[in-house]
């Protein structure tokens, strides 16, 4: 049934400034973009990590209804080559700590954040990751 994260949205009041923010972060420029420029974007798409999971950003105008600007709700964990380095670094860029860098059993270890347009970001080191990237490298 279920087959892997298709797209992970996030809402942002200002969607220039928030793809220019996770381009930062994320070193890379959003591959998609809607409308197209030079119109402003409503919607724009990073394509990140091994898999090229999708990481939309969307004009919060477009959120659900009764969708708060408050963070909540699921977190959704992006595996991170270095927890250090990442956290360090979203600190720097005005993220907010959600929860504390936390060490979980057998060797993972999280932290969450709020991006500066009210989105929860969760980042961890996850040996269960590792485990099967090591295995698709190795076929």
């Amino acid at each position: 049934m279920f087959q892997g994260i298709a797209t992970i949205s996030f809402y942002a009041d200002d969607v220039a400034a928030a793809a220019d923010w996770y381009a930062k972060l994320l070193g890379i420029r959003p591959y998609y973009a809607f409308p197209a420029l030079p119109a402003p974007a409503a919607y724009v798409e990073f394509r990140v990590g091994d898999d090229q999971d999708e990481l939309g950003l969307i004009d919060r105008k477009y959120a659900p209804p009764g969708a708060a600007n408050a963070p909540g709700g699921a977190v959704t964990f992006w595996h991170v080559d270095d927890l250090t380095e990442t956290v360090e670094k979203l600190t720097a860029m005005g993220a907010t700590q959600y929860e504390a860098l936390t060490e979980r059993e057998a060797g993972f270890t999280t932290a969450s954040f709020i991006d500066p347009f009210g989105n929860i970001l969760g980042v961890m080191h996850n040996p269960h990751y590792m485990d099967i990237a090591a295995g698709r490298n190795s076929s």
